[in-house]
């Protein structure tokens, strides 16, 4: 057992942070965040799953970790919305390790019409982005969250956004061509919803379920955004 203390040069700091031994699932593991999340994790010894759609290239990514970190890194195709390939993702990797530590969802959805006005919105439009947003990190939490707490322990990691806590300062998209569709603060709102639920539920079966705010990250936007943002952030 560890022992308590306030002294901290007794604590090993490094040691909280290292992931040698443990595998990670990382959902849409082939985004700007994921593939972040993917190459912190491995930097830190973690065995990473790159999971995502199908042409996001995860496999080969998966096999460029591998070199350079020498063990190996698994790359899946599935969709995240459906409840069949999040079985068989979590029964892949169990196969290939015997184990899930952790998950980190950074799945999300932008369809074609993604930015178009709520008036026009269309039923397959929002359909899609709640599928893939909120209802993929619920299919995700239940099956491989569940076989973690089935086993006693474990971490969750999901995505919310700024706009599952705020409401999107509309002045910030003037003069774009984008914004902040309703269906995806709606599907966020609702992450951080399921993850402050699960936080209690889970928290006497050894698994922790945290969340992560992301806002502002850099993705070659137009430059009146750009300068929007600025004059909105100091």
């Amino acid at each position: 057992m560890e022992m308590r203390t306030t002294n901290p040069e007794t604590i090993n700091f490094k040691d909280k942070f290292d992931l040698h031994g443990k595998v990670i699932i990382i959902t849409g593991g082939m985004g700007l965040i994921g593939r972040a999340f993917s190459e912190a994790c491995a930097q830190y010894g973690a065995t990473v799953v790159i999971a995502d759609r199908e042409g996001a290239g995860s496999e080969e990514f998966a096999e460029n970790l591998s070199k350079r970190f020498n063990r190996e890194m698994i790359g899946i195709t599935f969709d995240v919305g459906k409840r069949e390939d999040v079985e068989r993702l979590k029964k892949t990797v169990l196969e290939k390790t015997g184990k899930t530590d952790g998950l980190v969802n950074c799945h999300q959805n932008k369809t074609a019409k993604f930015f178009a006005k709520f008036e026009e919105y269309t039923d397959e439009d929002w359909d899609a982005v709640v599928e893939t947003n909120l209802k993929g990190t619920y299919l995700t939490c239940q099956i491989i969250g569940g076989y973690m707490a089935e086993k006693g322990s474990g971490s969750i990691i999901n995505m919310p956004s700024t706009y599952s806590v705020v409401a999107p300062n509309q002045n910030l998209y003037k003069g774009t061509s984008i914004g902040c569709p309703a269906a995806y603060s709606a599907s966020k709102g609702g992450v951080m919803a399921l993850s402050q639920y699960l936080s209690t539920y889970w928290a006497d079966k050894g698994v922790r379920v945290n969340q992560i705010t992301p806002h502002g990250v850099s993705n070659n936007h137009e430059e009146q955004f750009e300068k929007n943002f600025s004059n909105f952030h100091h």
